[in-house]
């Protein structure tokens, strides 16, 4: 366990994928805090980890204590992802939190991917 310590604010953080995104529970939203975070990983092991790590979102946001906004960047499309946004919603607009959804593209250099813009 990691010692006892006051919590660290910052505007972005990146929440690590794959198996890594494991390492990221409710402790860690409770220490981390984040304007935005960005949740990336479009392959088929986040899918596993990714509802337990939106939970503890949600968990950890709970024990802040103070009101923040909070915004939530997903970098891919996921069935997981829609569920816990439909079945959590009403969590989410107590919490302050707000999932950014975006039909954006940026085409660069032969390339089309999907964007959003973030402004602090």
């Amino acid at each position: 366990a990691a010692p006892q310590g006051p919590p660290v604010y910052v505007d972005l953080a990146y929440l690590p994928g794959s198996w890594s995104a494991r390492t990221v529970d409710e402790e860690f939203f409770r220490r981390v805090r984040s304007l935005c975070y960005v949740v990336s990983g479009d392959d088929h092991l986040k899918e596993g980890v990714l509802r337990p790590l939106l939970d503890a979102l949600l968990s950890g946001k709970h024990q802040w204590g103070v009101d923040i906004q909070v915004t939530l960047i997903p970098t891919f499309d996921s069935l997981v992802m829609h569920e816990w946004y439909q079945e959590t919603h009403d969590r989410q607009q107590e919490l302050g939190i707000t999932v950014l959804g975006s039909n954006s593209t940026v085409a660069m250099q032969d390339e089309t991917f999907p964007a959003c813009k973030v402004e602090f």
